[in-house]
């Protein structure tokens, strides 16, 4: 049977549940898989709930045959991005298939001429509406575990889009670094010049309602001046930013977050990490309910081995500064006093040599890269 591309409506939670459950079906039995929040998902693709959609169109695509899923991919214009680089770029993502050159053809087909129609050149992807989705395809460190922030595929999926004349666009590197049993005497000399030098200092909350009170919007604002040159970035808008205030900063651990600010309590560092939640996904299937929450709980507040380093942003002017060993200098005594034996970094563009050299006092190996490709449509 040939294959058959249907439109996934976005107004219909029934077809948005049978998008995102695909790739549980996909990857059943491997070990390496992390799915997503299901519900998180779900209402990513909502137009009323995700406030991307005020300037991102986005279609939905999966493809079957003899009637059974077989793929499914997202095709994306963030018209925001497009305005301020003067491209006519869309972006794919959420691609998921089996390995078959038929399915992948026609999916990739739908998606690029969903884009050409709306007067698009080229395609991009995996990427998502903006920085805060998943984006880059894994090329290597296929047998490691993933994280909630990351991407995970089959081997054969860079075959494929390559197969399709999709090139390198850029790269992502992860580093898994050994938590060490002390702080390194580098990072306390460091830490200490320039605290002093500059007059910057760790603030400290009792509850994270203070933390998001108090700098909620300015984190993410400083997100958007440290983030504005890297690639694909689209910079978050207040609707955004309160939408991430109100629904994530509340699960975070205030011993995995450093908030570093000047002599006039502005916001000049800052670095966000949590217990790993990628065995706690596994075991609930990406579901809160029945059980989910017991599971994603225990990992957040109970014994874990893994932190995951989600996001350091440092305020341009402060940039190479060494702000980055204060936020270590912070951390790294919580770490060890929690446990954790290893700390994954989320993803960091393979020539940004200054965003890797902080970790060059760590035991670490690069246990995964990602790509972005591009291809004229």
């Amino acid at each position: 049977m040939s294959v058959e591309i249907r439109q996934v409506n976005i107004r219909s939670r029934r077809e948005l549940k049978k998008f995102v459950e695909f790739g549980n079906s996909l990857y059943k039995g491997n070990d390496c898989y992390v799915p997503p929040l299901l519900m998180d998902e779900v209402e990513t693709f909502n137009p009323d709930k995700n406030p991307a959609f005020e300037f991102c169109d986005a279609q939905l695509f999966m493809a079957y045959r003899d009637g059974k899923p077989v793929g499914r991919i997202a095709a994306i214009i963030n018209n925001k991005v497009n305005e301020t680089k003067g491209s006519r770029e869309a972006r794919f993502g959420w691609i998921e298939f089996v390995d078959d050159n038929e399915v992948v053809d026609a999916l990739m087909d739908a998606a690029e001429s969903w884009a050409r129609e709306r007067g698009m050149t080229d395609m991009i992807g995996p990427m998502g509406f903006t920085d805060m989705d998943h984006e880059g395809m894994l090329t290597f460190g296929f047998d490691e575990l993933g994280t909630i922030a990351t991407i995970y595929n089959h081997p054969y999926y860079p075959e494929q889009i390559e197969r399709r004349g999709y090139n390198k666009d850029a790269d992502w590197v992860e580093y898994r670094m050994t938590v060490p049993d002390r702080v390194p005497e580098k990072y306390v000399r460091i830490a200490e010049i320039v605290q002093r030098k500059y007059k910057l200092e760790v603030v400290k909350f009792d509850k994270i309602a203070d933390l998001a009170r108090e700098y909620g919007r300015p984190l993410f604002h400083l997100i958007n001046r440290a983030y504005k040159d890297l690639y694909g970035y689209s910079p978050l808008s207040d609707r955004q930013i309160d939408f991430y205030i109100k629904h994530y900063i509340s699960v975070l651990r205030l011993d995995c977050i450093c908030v570093i600010v000047d002599e006039n309590r502005k916001l000049v560092g800052l670095g966000i990490s949590m217990p790993s939640l990628s065995r706690a996904l596994q075991k609930s299937g990406g579901k809160l309910f029945p059980f989910g929450w017991f599971h994603l709980l225990k990992a957040l507040k109970g014994h874990n081995d893994i932190v995951d380093l989600m996001l350091v942003a440092i305020e341009p002017e402060y940039q190479n500064k060494g702000v980055n060993a204060m936020l270590f200098n912070y951390l790294l005594p919580n770490y060890i006093a929690n446990g954790y034996k290893w700390a994954e970094s989320n993803l960091e563009l393979e020539d940004n040599a200054a965003v890797q050299l902080q970790w060059q006092y760590f035991d670490r190996r690069l246990h995964r890269r990602r790509r972005a490709y591009r291809r004229k449509i």
